[in-house]
């Protein structure tokens, strides 16, 4: 019966992968069996080297291209940026912001004028006020 259900609901055109296994898991608890256990890893959805362009971020999850990824991750797969790395086994510098948004919102932060001070000179300044 539980087959029927979850097959049903996997003919749906909105049904995710996630989604049909969080049906089963559910199902299965409330009938007193064993969830199945989640994947340490998955396989992506695509390519890792086709996975970042110059002007989007495609998700490993659902093949999805976007600017950024981490309000998507969060909304659409329950993952923090570092769950999703490590589902992946993604090294940490790998971009989740597509490198042209990246490098715009870099150009406008510094016409704002952030990015003018140097760390060193501001912790020396505070280190002489506080003796």
């Amino acid at each position: 019966m539980i087959a029927t259900i979850v097959a049903s609901f996997a003919a749906r055109p909105d049904a995710t992968p996630d989604a049909i296994v969080d049906l089963y898991n559910k199902l299965m608890e409330d009938a007193g069996e064993a969830p199945v256990p989640a994947a340490s890893s998955a396989a992506p959805a695509l390519p890792l080297e086709r996975a970042v362009t110059e002007d989007k971020v495609y998700c490993l999850c659902c093949g999805r291209g976007f600017k950024m990824l981490k309000r998507h991750l969060g909304a659409e797969h329950g993952l923090t940026e570092a769950e999703y790395r490590t589902m992946f086994s993604l090294p940490a510098d790998f971009p989740l912001v597509a490198p042209s948004y990246s490098r715009k919102k870099a150009s406008h932060a510094k016409q704002a004028g952030f990015g003018k001070y140097d760390r060193a000179v501001q912790k020396q300044d505070s280190d002489e006020s506080m003796s």
